[in-house]
């Protein structure tokens, strides 16, 4: 213990830079496409008009639309909704692997190789001129992008249990950072067309979204180079785990072997709270474009200021607060906040149409989302045993991208049939259900 304690302080700074850095890329991947999945839904659709997967997938909602008399952007969401779910169906079946992977070999390598995946996943989204390579590129890009789970192990590492929601409002912060230039990227870049000046690159799969994929590819390949240059393990080999099964690697069976009722329930609560606050995600630049007819200049005014707030509530209120009021009360009133401010949005965006309104209720939520996400993920770390961090870390974050694969096919559907305003409604009764299930967990020992 003496020898850690002289030795681990120099490294730190160093490390939890990195897993800033890594966690805002990822996020950056995540996001990035947010406000340009209209238009290059739209752009897909007219190039493979006749015969190919997405016009023959397309085709089917479009007689479906017909049938329900449901409007071009619900068919669009509810295709959106599937494409995202599949993303974030790989990150749920591979964030544990990386995780436990991580507990037996140390954080540093399972970073490397991941993050050099998802550098390879955004050259092919360059090249992806067609849907199935845009589509391959999606599925490489969720299987790397579960080493989410194993940055924010590798912050357990580095932080004292005093001071884990100040280490996970570091990870926030990143979070943040990344839903605010992700589709700041891909909004201010949208009209960035390489084949006006080169029509030749067609010929190479270049398409009119590429810029946003290359910038996206430089910054992995920074990442990379960063950490191979300055990443210090932070998981010593006396504390390394044994390598894991593939049963023991499923999520879904890992939770129900877990032996603390806290963690087991938390992990629950986390993943009605994700699968709420997904409906967001999946339905918002339909939602908007439909309802207010917004470009996606205008949408990325709203993914920008939520980032801002989130960056400031996570870097700062809640790293500041969260200790004080404690982990459980946070996560609770967070939730709480989320869900009335959802109801808020669906109200502002499709019965009052106000602008001022819809940003009021943007920063509530993306407060309450702060708080919730800093406490529970703070919450998940304290109840886990040091040497179980990673697999722990993993499952949670897996159950995550479970609930964000299930639910924008849930949120696109009742968008397809019902609208915005009962979408968002319906996120609000699941988010306030979290909260009520959540006031049922225990406090942590510090």
């Amino acid at each position: 213990m003496s020898t850690t304690t002289a030795t681990s302080p120099a490294p730190k700074p160093l490390s939890l830079g990195v897993i800033f850095l890594t966690l805002y890329i990822d996020l950056i991947g995540f996001s990035i496409f947010f406000p340009v999945g209209p238009a290059m839904l739209e752009w897909y659709v007219n190039k493979e008009s006749q015969g190919g997967l997405l016009a023959h997938l397309v085709g089917r909602l479009q007689a479906l639309a017909s049938v329900a008399h449901a409007s071009d952007l619900a068919t669009g969401a509810l295709f959106a909704g599937a494409l995202g779910s599949v993303y974030s169906l790989m990150q749920f079946l591979f964030s544990p692997v990386w995780g436990a992977r991580s507990d037996r070999i140390g954080r540093r390598p399972v970073l490397l190789l991941t993050i050099a995946g998802n550098a390879l996943s955004y050259l092919l989204l360059f090249f992806s001129g067609s849907f199935l390579l845009f589509f391959a590129g999606r599925i490489l890009g969720g299987i790397m992008g579960g080493n989410l789970a194993v940055a924010i192990a590798a912050v357990s590492d580095v932080t004292t249990r005093e001071n884990r929601a100040k280490g996970m409002g570091i990870v926030g912060v990143a979070f943040g950072l990344g839903f605010l230039t992700g589709p700041a990227i891909g909004g201010l870049t949208a009209s960035i067309n390489l084949l006006d000046r080169w029509p030749g690159l067609a010929a190479y799969g270049v398409h009119p979204f590429s810029v946003p994929a290359a910038i996206a590819f430089g910054l992995c390949l920074v990442n990379l180079l960063w950490i191979q240059a300055r990443f210090r393990e932070t998981l010593p080999p006396e504390s390394r785990g044994r390598d894991l099964t593939l049963r023991e690697r499923n999520p879904v069976h890992s939770l129900f072997q877990l032996p603390d009722p806290a963690i087991r329930r938390a992990n629950l609560v986390g993943f009605v709270v994700t699968f709420g606050f997904s409906f967001f995600e999946s339905t918002i630049s339909f939602f908007t474009a439909d309802a207010l007819h917004y470009t996606p200049r205008n949408l990325t005014m709203i993914f920008i200021n939520i980032g801002l707030v989130s960056i400031f509530t996570q870097g700062v209120l809640a790293r500041r607060y969260v200790p004080k009021l404690g982990e459980k009360f946070s996560a609770v009133a967070g939730m709480a906040l989320i869900g009335v401010a959802f109801a808020g949005i669906g109200y502002a965006i499709g019965v009052a149409k106000s602008a001022p309104l819809l940003y009021l209720m943007l920063t509530l939520s993306t407060i309450g989302s702060g708080f919730a996400n800093v406490a529970l993920s703070s919450l998940i770390s304290l109840y886990a045993a040091p040497e179980e961090q990673g697999k722990v870390l993993g499952i949670y974050r897996s159950l995550g991208f479970l609930a964000r694969a299930l639910s924008p096919a849930v949120a696109g559907w009742l968008f397809f049939n019902s609208g915005g305003t009962v979408t968002f409604m319906v996120g609000s009764v699941i988010l306030l259900g979290s909260a009520l299930l959540g006031s049922g967990l225990p406090r942590p020992k510090k």
